[in-house]
């Protein structure tokens, strides 16, 4: 991790202790952090809902931020057990808006080539 450039992100998007923490191998930004990048960033999301069902779910996202724009994924997958999907939330539409919405941001920012992921990207990730 270049924790030089790490430093420099979290005062230029005015992060706070609760928006970000260690996990294993990687930091973890929290939604509150993930929202606080995209109002100083003035990054725009629209979504396409690729595929809903009652149990799964699959979200396209589109984000822009001037010049750049990119598209990435969200899915969201009801198990009864983390070995049966990736999520135990019914709410499966907006868990998956939520991991797309994540790696949007996280990808315009640069944040992924520092080894940051959002909490909202796995149930692994959430704070213990």
């Amino acid at each position: 991790m270049n924790t030089e450039k790490i430093k420099e992100k979290y005062h230029h998007y005015k992060l706070e202790k609760e928006d970000i923490f260690k996990h294993q191998h990687y930091l973890i930004i929290t939604r509150s952090g993930i929202e606080k990048i995209q109002a100083i960033e003035n990054i725009v999301i629209n979504y396409d809902v690729i595929n809903c069902e009652a149990n799964f779910c699959v979200v396209k996202a589109t984000a822009n931020k001037g010049d750049a724009s990119i598209q990435t994924f969200g899915s969201a997958l009801k198990g009864e057990t983390f070995k049966d999907g990736n999520t135990n939330t019914w709410y499966v539409m907006e868990m998956a808006e939520k991991r797309a919405k994540s790696r949007a941001i996280l990808q315009l920012t640069g944040m992924y080539s520092l080894g940051i992921f959002g909490e909202d990207e796995s149930e692994d990730f959430k704070r213990k």
